[in-house]
């Protein structure tokens, strides 16, 4: 056995004072040595706290980065098991409006956002909650610092958890619309203004994309899905267009889709105001366009304030405006979005055809014509959207062979849509019209090219044809309608040497003169006006009497008593031999034309898309390139020409024959 005795001679040690069970230590008995021992004081001393030293109070949300840590970790497993006491405090933080009293700091916040990245291989899909949370907390209006930290969480957590990408991307690109003014405006922080926060939400976009490169595959849908809503404001719609525009900066692998989204809406507003100006009575419809031209600030040429549109947009929402006001308010609205979206487009493409980059405007040229075949074409009555390519296909004549080259294919092609070639037409002979830098030489081929494609139609289908009849021979009354309204605007380039005409605004101009035309003009115009098709019975009357007008006083050719003919038939007795009524060429939706029921609605509308330019404020990108009508030098006054035509009609025998047939251009 083993002694635990001491050793002789040595005394025992004392025991320790015995613990509680609680941990303290009891008190040892009082001695009378003990007693004897003076006290230094009978009162408890007081503090005192040294003024250098920073005191903070601790507010009862603040805690250690390790305890909420730990609370974090704790609380993302334990939801594994169905315990969400801590996973539903986690989610509180996050939930909470910072504009509360007693919301938590944005120092406790950055800690557990800290947790978070530190238990980011936790979040999984059962904490998809928690996720939206932490991705609809107020991040933008904090400070630098705060933001620094929530980017790279937003990027961890892509990283980590690849589904919560797509969550990821349309938070950040609803902010690039969607911001309130109380965004920046959080308690105790310095305000954020809008420039910062879509700064701040650019930069995260930017990091997550090179972050991730394939993400830039998910933000297309998102963009179009976020995009503001025709309804909603202008500020709303230039907020977003122009941050779409700025993404483009770092993100170019999405400008064919970026730029074809915002045509595509623009083309919806564009059409929209067609829509509900024709609804419109006449008179209120110029009321419209002059009230949008009022709100231009005369100094710089901006469109009005995000102050003064909300203080518009208040006004038509007043209960005592009646239902035209309303409209026309709204009609309004629409215009002021349109001009400042195609004002920031005109402005972002601009510098692409510089002489200095020749790669880049044939790239970005391609892409405006995609546009045209892809967006605009396919839809009915676009007003201005079109402009675009107006004013960049003339910046070099290659361009403008390119554009017209395009419309003259698309018109040729037997297997697009009937409406599509038509609409090509008018592209094609509004751009020839008006365009400013449209060379002569490009004038006489376009012309030369319609007149080939009218003469094939003609050769085909003139042998069963019965009459005029717009919804069987649709494609070739826009092919006529295009010659007569090239020659009314560009008959001076028609001309066999049109450099040696010398314009001279005298009445006495073309007395006796017989002027020379280029080989083919004549003899088109001349074997379709007189064909069974009667061309100028089914184009618009205006179109119609104009050129007759131009015509007759060039001595070119004289139709007048074929027009007279004309008042006395009846399109209606032609339609539909040998096709039912449905088996049209024309658009079946009704327009405030088609709804007439006179002989109009058997007749071409006269829908040029190059018409003038009436929006106020991007107007300014179209002067120099547009060419305004310019008459015909002594023909000012219809009504005297009209009384002229007895007298020119002796003269008329070596134009037209006798019965209105053709002398020249026969077959």
């Amino acid at each position: 056995m083993v002694s635990i005795l001491p050793p002789s001679g040595q005394t025992p040690t004392p025991a320790p004072a015995a613990k509680s069970i609680t941990g303290v230590v009891r008190k040892r008995e009082v001695t009378d040595s003990d007693e004897a021992e003076p006290h230094a004081s009978s009162k408890r001393q007081k503090v005192v706290f040294d003024p250098e030293v920073n005191v903070r109070i601790m507010e009862e949300w603040e805690k250690s980065p390790e305890i909420i840590r730990e609370e974090v970790r704790r609380g993302l497993e334990r939801h594994t098991s169905a315990i969400d006491s801590g996973y539903d405090q986690i989610q509180e933080i996050f939930s909470v409006d910072p504009r509360e009293d007693g919301a938590p700091s944005t120092s406790t916040i950055k800690n557990y956002i800290l947790a978070l990245i530190s238990n980011v291989s936790l979040l999984g899909k059962t904490c998809a909650g928690l996720v939206q949370s932490v991705l609809d907390s107020n991040w933008l209006g904090r400070d630098d610092a705060f933001v620094a930290l929530y980017v790279r969480f937003l990027g961890n957590l892509s990283s980590a958890q690849p589904g919560y990408t797509g969550a990821v991307l349309k938070m950040l690109v609803t902010n690039l619309s969607n911001t309130q003014g109380a965004t920046g405006r959080l308690p105790n922080l310095p305000i954020v203004r809008r420039p910062q926060y879509f700064s701040r939400t650019h930069m995260a976009l930017r990091f997550l994309l090179q972050l991730i490169p394939s993400a830039s595959g998910a933000l297309s849908p998102i963009l179009a899905a976020t995009f503001p809503h025709p309804s909603d404001t202008k500020k709303a719609h230039v907020d977003y267009v122009k941050n779409l525009i700025r993404m483009l900066e770092y993100a170019p692998e999405l400008r064919s889709n970026v730029l074809s989204l915002i045509t595509e809406r623009l083309v919806k507003i564009d059409v929209q105001i067609q829509i509900e100006l024709e609804d419109l009575e006449e008179e209120a419809g110029e009321d419209v366009i002059h009230g949008a031209s009022q709100h231009v600030d005369d100094r710089k040429g901006d469109i009005v304030s995000d102050t003064d549109e909300s203080e518009i947009d208040s006004v038509s929402s007043e209960d005592d405006m009646d239902e035209e006001a309303k409209r026309i308010q709204e009609v309004r609205s629409n215009i002021a979005k349109m001009d400042a979206i195609l004002d920031m487009l005109f402005t972002f493409y601009e510098p692409c055809f510089s002489k200095t980059r020749t790669n880049d405007s044939n790239k970005v040229f391609d892409l405006l014509l995609a546009h045209l075949t892809t967006i605009i074409l396919p839809t009915y009555r676009s007003r201005h959207t079109q402009f675009l390519l107006f004013h960049f296909a003339q910046t070099s004549s290659q361009l403008v062979e390119r554009f017209t080259g395009l419309c003259v294919t698309t018109a040729r092609d037997d297997k697009r849509p009937t409406i599509v070639r038509q609409t090509s037409t008018a592209y094609l002979a509004s751009f020839i019209a008006r365009g400013a830098h449209v060379e002569s030489h490009v004038v006489r081929d376009v012309f030369a090219h319609i007149g080939v494609l009218l003469e094939r139609i003609r050769f085909e289908q003139e042998s069963t044809c019965r009459g005029p009849d717009l919804r069987r021979h649709g494609l070739y009354y826009s092919l006529s309608q295009a010659l007569l309204y090239i020659f009314c605007f560009r008959w001076r380039d028609l001309l066999a040497s049109p450099e040696d005409y010398v314009e001279e605004d005298d009445p006495a101009t073309f007395d006796g003169e017989e002027l020379t035309w280029s080989p083919g003009v004549k003899e088109i115009l001349i074997r379709s006006i007189y064909s069974k098709f009667n061309p100028l019975k089914v184009c618009s009357p205006s179109i119609a009497n104009e050129f007759a007008r131009v015509a007759n006083h060039l001595r070119f050719i004289y139709v007048y008593p074929l027009l007279e003919t004309n008042k006395r038939l009846r399109l209606s007795q032609f339609l539909g031999y040998g096709h039912s009524s449905s088996a049209y060429n024309q658009p079946s939706r009704e327009t405030a034309l088609s709804a007439r029921r006179d002989e109009s609605q058997y007749q071409l509308d006269t829908y040029f898309p190059f018409d003038p330019y009436s929006l106020p404020i991007s107007k300014r990108w179209i002067e120099g390139d547009y060419l305004e009508w310019k008459g015909v030098p002594g023909l000012h006054d219809p009504e005297a020409d009209v009384d002229s035509e007895m007298e020119a009609d002796e003269q008329r025998g070596d134009l037209v024959g006798d019965g209105g047939t053709e002398t020249d251009g026969s077959d």
